[in-house]
């Protein structure tokens, strides 16, 4: 076995251009089969841990996917909002050991904002059930505080103590129209008091203020555009009633996770107006059954991929029959037979394949290393740069296997080259 290995490493080694570039391509390959893997992997992970420890989202009447889109994920907008008095009805009743109320709506450059509670800090748990940390400063007090996401900090470079004024709405109006246009809270700017510890989750992507805040910036507003010739400074606000009417959600803690049914039913039945009762977990679910063929199109095109990497290597091993005749009859000349070339060359197609494949992994490693924080940046995906390394070795063992398979064509051809094949001259 050391023998033929040594054979098939000086054979590669003197066509080492040639196989370079098959090499080359089964490694690009491979670096696609495996990035694919990993962000769908990562994308599954990231949305899994985006929420922990709640046993109910609440909101208006909705599909499950969409309640959670927008309650958790910050993606979409609510169809309408939920009355402030159910949410409170909710939180009292006998089975909620804890309530979290969620509005949102605004703002600030594209990033959401969330009006909520300090109960929010307290209850919030993502991943492993781990809580939110700060990283610096403290939590919303004063009526125009604001505590930002990690990332929200980092792209816009602000610091404690720096002056932030929201937009109304999406950010689509204000973008239309430009910084300084009628969209802005310019009137009432917020104060950064504390920034929190990257999570990996929509929290990092979030800039966090009061309930009642969110009410004042809207105080001279009204159908989405300010109340013309009204304008309430800043100093006068805390003179209203700064209690909200609606919400957009709301999460909820039970007492017992036994009674998660149940309490489901209480919110679906719910006699003042139509919620829905989400479990998290359930919705996650549907979610990814939703993505599912997508998830099994982008799988299959990256197989497809490296097949079509192994397809030339069979190619080329197979073209150089013709250049390798002479080889080949000297090695059944000193005694080799049919049986000892189909293994030469089926040892050539493995090693191919795994050189391709360890070389693939190498290359999606170090892009990884270079494109993770700019992916996280951008797209809030935490991309794992050292992946479950049992799933990714049975892929790449599952390349090699095909490797050598595909190999078994050109060496079952050279097996069945008689030795006159190499010795007579072609004319």
């Amino acid at each position: 076995m050391t023998q033929l290995l040594r054979l098939a490493l000086a054979s590669a080694w003197n066509r080492r251009f040639t196989l370079g570039l098959t090499v080359l391509a089964l490694a690009l390959s491979v670096t696609l089969l495996l990035g694919v893997e990993r962000a769908r992997s990562a994308a599954r992970q990231s949305f899994e841990q985006s929420i922990a420890g709640t046993d109910l989202v609440v909101g208006a009447r909705s599909s499950p996917v969409q309640l959670m889109l927008y309650a958790v994920f910050r993606l979409g907008d609510a169809t309408r909002n939920m009355q402030w008095t159910s949410f409170e009805a909710l939180a009292a009743h006998p089975a909620v050991a804890w309530a979290v109320p969620l509005s949102l709506g605004d703002s600030h450059r594209g990033f959401p904002v969330l009006g909520t509670t300090s109960a929010y800090f307290d209850h919030f748990r993502y991943g492993q059930s781990r809580a939110l940390a700060l990283r610096e400063g403290q939590r919303f007090e004063q009526l125009f505080d604001a505590v930002l996401g990690a990332e929200v900090a980092e792209q816009m470079g602000y610091r404690l103590g720096q002056r932030l004024v929201l937009s109304h709405g999406s950010g689509t109006i204000q973008s239309l129209s430009g910084p300084g246009s009628q969209a802005e809270h310019a009137d009432k700017p917020f104060t950064v008091v504390g920034i929190l510890a990257r999570t990996g989750t929509p929290v990092d992507r979030t800039i966090h203020i009061g309930l009642p805040a969110l009410e004042a910036i809207h105080l001279d507003w009204q159908a989405g555009m300010p109340i013309p010739g009204l304008s309430i400074p800043a100093e006068f606000v805390r003179k209203f009633d700064l209690q909200p009417k609606t919400i957009t959600a709301g999460l909820l803690g039970l007492k017992s996770r036994a009674g998660v049914f149940q309490m489901q039913r209480v919110v679906n039945n719910y006699p003042a107006e139509a919620l829905s009762g989400v479990l998290p977990g359930v919705a996650l679910d549907q979610l990814w059954s939703m993505v599912g063929l997508v998830e099994n199109l982008l799988r299959a095109i990256s197989a497809l991929v490296v097949v079509m990497g192994l397809s030339s290597m069979v190619a080329i091993v197979w073209a150089s029959l013709g250049e390798r005749r002479r080889e080949l009859a000297i090695l059944r000349s000193v005694g080799a037979g049919p049986l000892y070339i189909a293994a030469l060359l089926a040892l050539e197609g493995l090693l191919l394949a795994g050189l391709g494949a360890v070389l693939g992994y190498a290359v999606l490693t170090g892009l990884s290393l270079l494109a993770a924080p700019w992916i996280q940046s951008n797209y809030g995906l935490v991309l794992p740069i050292w992946a479950a390394l049992q799933d990714e070795l049975k892929l790449l063992g599952l390349v090699m296997l095909a490797g050598l398979l595909a190999a078994l064509l050109p060496a079952w051809a050279a097996s069945r080259m008689a030795l006159a094949d190499g010795l007579t001259p072609r004319l």
